[in-house]
């Protein structure tokens, strides 16, 4: 028989091994380590999931999903089987990629408000960034000790939205819209690093800047609109 966890103590075994598994990568990190971040025995840990395996794949499903939880697993939840987390990172990558309008300015053919364009696309781009911001940072910390996820992670998501992003960029350069550069890819690469900083890694900063989180998103929206949009 399936084994029930107390109330809320899933939310906080994901919240406690992200921590855990942010703060020191994915190989470093012990099963102890958990625990104690939990407040609980070791033993403990072993009633709601098999292997530190098991615990990856769960925090990598659940790190950002609305709390409570919808659907709880049945208990001790099983090690993974070969593959398993890399096709649901892949899964949920794929479904988080590029934002609807930024696809929508690729397709489109007349332009009429490149400023109201862009700051729709970049507002976008943060706001997916920011809802899977521990997602995000937990794949960054992991990516050494896992070489799929690196590649799905650095290769597949980051290289493919930095493709769509140069697109666009070049279409808008062409048409007159936006500012020269030398090198639109560059350009991508600086307005999705900007993006990724402030809306993840400004986060686990060891002095961070106290910022409110709405500020920042305006800041960095105005910011890309007003460094590429011509007067």
């Amino acid at each position: 028989m399936a084994r029930r966890m107390p109330e809320d103590r899933l939310e906080q075994l994901v919240e406690a091994a992200a921590r855990v598994f942010i703060d020191q990568g994915y190989a470093r990190t012990q099963m102890a380590d958990v625990a104690d971040a939990l407040g609980v025995a070791k033993g403990t840990l072993y009633l709601y999931v098999e292997s530190k395996d098991a615990l990856f794949d769960l925090t990598a499903r659940y790190v950002d999903a609305p709390q409570p939880f919808e659907t709880r697993p049945a208990l001790p939840v099983p090690t993974p089987k070969r593959g398993a987390t890399v096709k649901y990172v892949r899964e949920r990558l794929a479904h988080n990629q590029a934002p609807a309008t930024l696809v929508k300015g690729l397709a489109r053919k007349r332009v009429t408000d490149v400023r109201t364009e862009l700051e729709a696309i970049a507002r976008e781009l943060y706001e997916i960034v920011a809802r899977n911001r521990r997602g995000i940072k937990l794949l960054d910390r992991s990516a050494r000790d896992h070489p799929e996820l690196a590649s799905l992670w650095f290769e597949d998501a980051r290289s493919g939205l930095i493709e769509l992003l140069t697109r666009y960029l070049e279409d808008r350069t062409r048409r007159k819209l936006l500012r020269p550069f030398p090198d639109p890819a560059v350009v991508a690469r600086l307005l999705i690093e900007t993006i990724v900083f402030w809306a993840v890694h400004r986060h686990w900063d060891s002095h961070p800047q106290v910022v409110n989180e709405a500020v920042a998103k305006e800041t960095v929206v105005r910011f890309i609109v007003s460094a590429l949009v011509k007067e």
